[in-house]
């Protein structure tokens, strides 16, 4: 995806500090995007969650024209910053470990979808599709083993930079800083998007009611089933638990439509993350070799 034009100023003043001035486009910029996905609300529709992906894209398109100004590449080099920046990088590792979980998680998922549709159009009877229902909720819970290990690494992470927080007006600190408030809001964006993937599904309407009182709860319960309707991934699996509780063959073409729906929303994630993947690895591979030179 190609970032977002830059907003450059006719003529900008040229400052003596260790890292290029606040002021100047692609720190602007930089700036722009970690405030917008500070802002954006817990992800709960793929379009959300697509919109954090492609933000995050941009952020890390400018972050590599960042890394590229000698006086950033300076500031990296610098004894002092050494442990910081090896930090950086160990979580870089995390990221991308992450990334491969979900990227994972999400082409197994589309892999038993495809196939589950291609077993419903054959039509091969209830019993039989109740089996291979069974065995795509079996590779779901698979996939949710995985992706809560993998958020449990990022809250661990996320932990880390809350207990020992870098101020940014520290100009021998200014990149870590910077660097670090990315990592940051990466981290947010990929526990949403693991959320979605994971996608819990909702108790019946029906068991919802006899716990709560439908006059106190009447709207939270609405958000819930609203919420629930905006998760592709979430309906599919609900769609088959209902089937295979209810053995009925009437369904099968509401399964088929949820299961089409799910598929092309996973393409869409799966899109959005592998341009992502590439962009975490560049800017790796490039602090790496401003180490190295």
């Amino acid at each position: 995806m190609a970032a977002s034009p830059l907003n450059v100023q006719p003529s900008f003043h040229s400052r003596s500090n260790s890292v290029p001035s606040r002021q100047h486009p692609v720190t602007s910029q930089i700036d722009e995007n970690l405030n917008r996905l500070r802002a954006s609300q817990s992800a709960s529709t793929s379009s959300s969650v697509g919109d954090k992906l492609n933000c995050l894209q941009d952020l890390y398109d400018y972050v590599d024209m960042f890394l590229q100004f000698p006086l950033t590449q300076q500031d990296l080099t610098q004894e002092k910053q050494r442990k910081l920046v090896e930090q950086l990088l160990d979580g870089s590792l995390v990221l991308l470990d992450v990334c491969g979980t979900a990227k994972d998680a999400l082409q197994q998922t589309k892999e038993c979808t495809q196939e589950l549709q291609s077993i419903l159009r054959r039509r091969r009877g209830v019993e039989g599709l109740a089996n291979e229902v069974r065995k795509y909720l079996t590779s779901r819970k698979a996939a949710k083993k995985s992706i809560c290990k993998a958020l449990k690494n990022l809250k661990h992470m996320e932990n880390k930079l809350t207990s020992s927080p870098f101020s940014k007006d520290d100009e021998t600190g200014a990149v870590i800083s910077t660097l670090k408030q990315v990592e940051a809001v990466t981290i947010n964006v990929l526990e949403s998007l693991l959320s979605f993937i994971s996608a819990p599904v909702a108790e019946s309407k029906t068991s919802r009611w006899s716990l709560v009182s439908k006059y106190m709860h009447q709207k939270r319960i609405m958000c819930e089933e609203e919420e629930q309707k905006t998760n592709e991934i979430a309906n599919a699996e609900a769609a088959l638990h209902s089937f295979v509780k209810s053995g009925n063959m009437k369904n099968v073409e509401n399964v088929q439509n949820e299961l089409q729906n799910s598929e092309m929303c996973i393409q869409d994630l799966e899109e959005g993350l592998e341009s992502f993947y590439r962009r975490l690895i560049k800017a790796r591979v490039t602090v790496l070799n401003i180490l190295n030179c």
